[in-house]
């Protein structure tokens, strides 16, 4: 069976939905085929958001969560202390180092690709690459079962990030929505016309669309007057993306830097109901000068994230907002002959808070020279799955790429239940 509706069932779904007839045939029953279609309007209704942190390039467990002072493998930078007793992290993170209750930090994390094009895909998607399967990336899910049809912003919205598995097998409907890195709305968002000359194109438009609806089922012409509706929503709602105004009362929270501008941003969309933002900071592939480029990197990075802890928290949404704090991989224990450390992914770190995350909590943990993990060891999909949970979406769930079930974390997963509270 070839499913071509973009609302993709799940197998169990599929099979409540059928029933055999006394023939021994197989007829459908549509009351069973609304399972899948109930379980995303539930998962809606809970009001949750997503905020990714993503560090293109790989950002070093060493020189944030995981330090080793003292080791071979410890580099330049010193351990401080934080607001969670005998729990030390890197010199760089002030700001964040009085954030550590609020926050969850894997140090066990292992995970399948090394380089930065698959790890990308992974740490997007949950899934390797495949040829023959396009996986979507986990905000194309969330704007699925947390997005609101019809709304004026879209669901799924990316400021300065990379990845592009995109909507994969679940269709252009759940494609990402790309901003610049200052939150520059791309040019198609704006219309050059009169707003009545604009009207009437839209009217006559609307007339020859249903016209042709009417004697065709075509998804492309589907697709193509989505789109269109859903820019033209847009126009009602652009100075959202507009935070010069703002900043000026939020910059020392956030820090005066383009990341920071990004992260207030980020606090404006959740708060205008989009389900997904993924928030982008390059550079970290420091395979030379790993120091000098993490020194530049990280001070601006955890001031905006503390900040948008902070806001988050006064304004009473972190309890509905997953912050994810992730690369693509981690950096190697050695220090290479150039002063840099290599791409690693036997051992390295993430971080997650909100949502019922237990904040102040470290776990797993990597051996004395962050060589391998020494304790509870999350993978790829252990991850992917715990986000789903978080968000009060089943990592279980299935869905069609063509006739093949595929759950929204690999067979296998196990969701790390020791983070939530």
């Amino acid at each position: 069976m070839h499913c071509h509706s973009p609302e993709h069932l799940s197998r169990r779904a599929l099979l409540k939905g059928t029933l055999l007839s006394a023939a021994g045939g197989v007829v459908m029953n549509w009351g069973g085929l609304t399972t899948q279609r109930a379980f995303a309007e539930e998962v809606a209704r809970q009001g949750k958001h997503c905020i990714y942190l993503f560090m293109n390039g790989g950002v070093s467990q060493f020189e944030t969560f995981d330090m080793k002072p003292g080791r071979p493998t410890g580099g330049l930078f010193r351990p401080r202390s934080t607001n969670v007793a005998g729990t030390q992290i890197c010199e760089l993170m002030p700001k964040m180092a009085q954030k550590m209750d609020k926050i969850a930090v894997i140090r066990s994390m292992r995970t399948s690709e090394v380089d930065h094009p698959g790890g990308i895909y992974l740490m997007h998607t949950g899934y390797r690459p495949a040829a023959t399967v396009r996986f979507p990336e986990i905000g194309a899910i969330v704007a699925k079962y947390q997005g609101k049809a019809g709304a004026d912003l879209p669901s799924f919205i990316k400021v300065s990030s990379v990845g592009d598995a995109g909507a994969g097998f679940l269709g252009p409907k759940y494609l990402p929505f790309s901003v610049g890195s200052e939150g520059g709305l791309p040019p198609f968002s704006t219309s050059s016309l009169d707003p009545q000359v604009e009207q009437r194109r839209h009217e006559l438009r609307s007339f020859v669309e249903d016209r042709f609806a009417a004697e065709h089922r075509v998804d492309v012409a589907k697709m193509h007057r989505e789109a269109y509706e859903a820019a033209r929503r847009l126009q009602g709602v652009k100075e959202v993306f507009r935070i010069d105004e703002e900043w000026e009362k939020y910059r020392d929270l956030y820090g005066d830097s383009q990341f920071g501008r990004r992260c207030l941003l980020a606090r404006k969309l959740v708060e205008q109901g989009v389900a997904f933002i993924e928030v982008g900071q390059s550079s970290y592939d420091s395979h030379a000068d790993n120091f000098a480029w993490h020194k530049g990197l990280v001070p601006p990075m955890e001031h905006a994230w503390a900040g948008l802890l902070t806001d988050l928290e006064q304004r009473g949404l972190l309890e509905k907002t997953l912050i994810i704090w992730a690369g693509e991989i981690g950096r190697t224990p050695s220090i290479n002959n150039r002063a840099g450390r290599d791409h690693y992914v036997r051992s390295w770190s993430t971080a997650l808070a909100g949502c019922g995350i237990k904040g102040g909590m470290l776990y797993g943990e990597s051996d004395e020279d962050g060589e391998d993990v020494k304790d509870k060891p999350v993978t790829e999909g252990d991850f992917f799955a715990t986000i789903y949970h978080a968000l009060g979406i089943d990592p279980t769930a299935e869905n069609f790429a063509g006739v093949r079930p595929v759950p929204l974390a690999p067979f296998g997963s196990k969701v790390v239940t020791e983070l939530f509270g």
